[in-house]
């Protein structure tokens, strides 16, 4: 059901979330899905910061276990789990490989902190680590001479931006408005409530009511929480930058790696859509602007000098392809390293006013937990008591084996082979990403299409006409950058001539007038 914005600055909503990283969609999608009236607006495009400039891993955080953050790294490893049941299309496991040298800690510390990873929650789908010879096994062939023995462990991979998406986009199915490219301008307090006035790049000024607010505002989560109080808050972030390069395969098998540079600091080197080696990250502190953040050359050279001291390939920052860097907005405890600073999150909800929740920190692998965690603050002061939902509910798409179901074993490539052959038209190399892109979503994206013509105009390589309405329509893309590098990875193949053929397009489309 469309609404119309006259509609909705008339109504009231139970909750405004402010940020449309994967915080602040994974509570609207649990909002939403407990009965909750909610809007969310977000400043720019869905995941257009933080939320897609991370490593890409759902994962525990091997490392955080050296600084005693066993709490986080349980709670992380129980949700490993469960998200690659949620969304198997967009998470899979990925087994990664440590090379082990003299300069290191011993090789039987190593191994301890693997047993404590393997055991700290319970594995459902993921095999435990081991010792290897990188001398024999096929991950050691692309490392130099000098590493013979390694470690390898699981974890998992996902395709943060659409995550993002996946939870607005249930969200919006369950009767949230989604309002991108919306700034909250303004809030005050307004008896038990608060009254907001958005800003919309497409609809103007609305005035909206809410009977709580939540800020998941990421790196301006501090300001936003000043400027709504009045008073400096009590609690601070840490804005680290982190960057990441993107270069020709530098190996060809399905493993990644993880290395610890001679400074301590954990870099992984992962495969990344086919053709390309993603390395990464850097921890930087930063004060500049958190929507201007890039890559430094001396970041870029720092990455090329790990790989290199580790692979026989040797690359050089002409090979790069691609970059993106982005600002963590990490909960402040103190620590000197901006390594070391937590990946733990904190809730904070003042009892004295009206219901606004500020969330600080947080790791993308958390965030469905943070999101209960935060409903079970706002939910008893808002009159409801609708049970937790999200455990036992696939995210759109990932239903890969019975409508409305969580799988029950990963078997993405029996699917990917179905969708295939019910589009024997299609090309391979297409149909796989429509699997990986859209799960069973693929279907209502694809609509009656029967050839490869009624799919349209080929608007930039291996993106037709027919995906990008649907990824306008529905996924609230609305310029080249949204499509390119949020909603796919499709701009790693495209000219500058392409981009502009795709903004053309764009630019002859009619937006939507909400989503809901």
């Amino acid at each position: 059901m469309q609404s119309t914005i006259k509609q909705l600055a008339q109504q009231d909503c139970d909750l405004l979330i402010v940020g449309g990283g994967i915080n602040g969609v994974g509570i609207a999608r649990d909002a939403a899905g407990r009965g909750l009236r909610v809007i969310l607006c977000e400043q720019h495009d869905l995941a257009q910061h933080t939320s897609s400039a991370s490593t890409k891993l759902i994962h525990g955080g091997l490392r955080y276990l050296e600084y005693y953050e066993f709490k986080l790294v349980r709670k992380a490893l129980q949700e490993r789990e469960l998200l690659l049941r949620t969304a198997p299309h967009i998470m899979w496991p990925l087994r990664f490989v440590m090379p082990h040298d003299a300069g290191q800690r011993p090789a039987w510390m190593i191994r301890a902190g693997l047993f404590l990873y393997d055991h700290l929650a319970r594995r459902a789908f993921l095999p435990a680590s081991q010792g290897v010879s990188l001398r024999q096994h096929v991950a050691g062939g692309p490392l130099k001479g000098d590493f013979g023995k390694g470690f390898v462990y699981s974890d998992g991979w996902v395709d943060d931006a659409r995550l993002v998406v996946l939870n607005a986009l249930d969200a919006s199915e369950r009767g949230a408005n989604i309002l991108t490219r919306t700034r909250c301008a303004a809030v005050r307090q307004e008896g038990q409530g608060w009254h907001a006035t958005l800003e919309s790049e497409q609809h103007g000024r609305i005035e909206v009511k809410a009977r709580a607010i939540v800020n998941a505002a990421g790196p301006w989560t501090a300001q936003f929480a000043n400027a709504a109080s009045g008073v400096s808050n009590t609690h601070g972030l840490r804005l680290i930058k982190g960057s990441h390069i993107i270069v020709p395969r530098l190996f060809d098998h399905p493993y990644a790696y993880i290395f610890q540079n001679q400074d301590k600091r954990i870099i992984f080197a992962i495969p990344y859509q086919d053709e390309f080696t993603l390395i990464g990250t850097t921890d930087l502190e930063y004060t500049g602007a958190p929507g201007k953040v890039t890559i430094s050359d001396g970041e870029v050279s720092y990455l090329c000098e790990v790989a290199n001291r580790y692979f026989t390939k040797q690359i050089a920052p002409g090979d790069v392809v691609w970059t993106y860097s982005g600002v963590r907005p990490l909960l402040d405890d103190s620590a000197q390293n901006a390594s070391a600073v937590t990946r733990d999150y904190l809730l904070e909800c003042d009892p004295n006013t009206a219901p606004f929740l500020n969330i600080w920190g947080g790791k993308i692998t958390t965030y469905r937990k943070l999101s209960e965690e935060a409903l079970a603050m706002l939910q008893p002061r808002l009159g409801g008591d609708a049970p937790d939902w999200t455990a036992s509910a696939p995210l759109p798409g990932g239903d890969l084996q019975q409508a409305g179901a969580l799988v029950e074993n990963i078997d993405f490539e029996r699917f990917a082979q179905q969708l295939h052959a019910q589009y024997p038209w299609l090309p391979g190399k297409l149909a796989q990403r429509y699997a990986r892109c859209y799960g069973t979503r693929a279907r209502r994206m694809l609509g009656t299409a029967k050839n490869m013509t009624d799919l349209g105009e080929e608007l930039t390589p291996g993106v037709y006409e027919q995906e990008a309405r649907y990824l306008f329509e529905v996924e609230w893309a609305r310029c080249a950058e949204d499509i390119l590098w949020r909603r796919t990875k499709c701009g790693l193949y495209c000219q500058p001539r392409h981009v502009a053929r795709l903004e053309e397009w764009i630019k002859q489309m009619s937006i939507p007038e909400m989503s809901t």
